[in-house]
């Protein structure tokens, strides 16, 4: 079984987590780094564009100091922002399969997975990649790879503020809903008690943790990949011979 170390990063500006994760993909490229790395974290809000995003997508430039970064990921436009779990898998695929319809497919089904032990229903949505509950889009994917290594990821939406998704048309989908993990198990923030939406992130990153060791074969137990925060990335990165 491959080990998965798992990094709870928390918040990271998006520019500086961009960085970490091409930094990983190239040590995961260059064999200076000898395992696949998932980073979990929060990002302050902001709106990204993959290489096949289009300008039309973006409704509202301006307002509210959201930065905009335009990205080599799959995809069209997202936005990111507080109370969503972004994913960032480095994963060398030469060690599971080297197919990028597989490998979509496998992020696809790690998170229906962890939606399903959230007694969420999830499912995939034909013609798109992404993951849908009740007709409603809960998690987007776009994924860059080089050389069979990985990164850029995933984005569930928890407690996100949906209504930022009106400053876009999301991944290019006109008319799509978005919803989140509080929406569909009926946990609005007026109606949940102080601590809930703490307590309902650490069982959502639970679930997806569980999702990608069912959908991926990997080992992400404590014994094989310890979880710590993005300082501690920083200095293990920092530390590494050649950068």
């Amino acid at each position: 079984m491959t080990t998965l170390e798992i990094i709870d990063a928390g918040t990271v500006p998006y520019a500086e987590a961009l960085e970490w994760q091409r930094q990983l993909a190239d040590d995961r490229i260059a064999g200076r780094l000898d395992h696949d790395v998932l980073v979990l974290l929060e990002h302050p809000p902001v709106i990204t564009m993959g290489r096949n995003s289009h300008a039309a997508n973006l409704l509202q430039r301006d307002g509210g100091g959201i930065e905009i970064h335009e990205v080599e990921r799959g995809g069209d436009i997202t936005f990111h922002g507080p109370g969503q779990l972004v994913g960032y898998p480095i994963l060398d695929l030469t060690h599971y399969k080297q197919d990028l319809h597989w490998y979509l497919r496998t992020l696809e089904q790690a998170l229906i997975d962890a939606l399903a032990l959230l007694d969420i229903p999830a499912q995939r949505n034909p013609g798109f990649t992404g993951v849908w509950t009740r007709e409603r889009k809960i998690a987007s994917i776009g994924i860059h790879v080089k050389q069979w290594v990985s990164w850029h990821g995933f984005a569930l939406n928890v407690t996100t503020d949906l209504s930022q998704f009106d400053r876009i048309v999301p991944c290019g989908i006109q008319g799509v809903e978005m919803t989140s993990v509080e929406r569909e198990k009926g946990e609005g923030r007026k109606e949940k008690g102080e601590g809930r939406g703490e307590k309902l992130w650490d069982e959502s990153v639970d679930a997806v943790v569980r999702g990608f060791e069912s959908a991926f074969g990997v080992d992400p137990s404590p014994e094989g990949a310890a979880r710590r925060g993005h300082e501690s990335l920083r200095t293990r990165v920092v530390a590494e011979p050649g950068l």
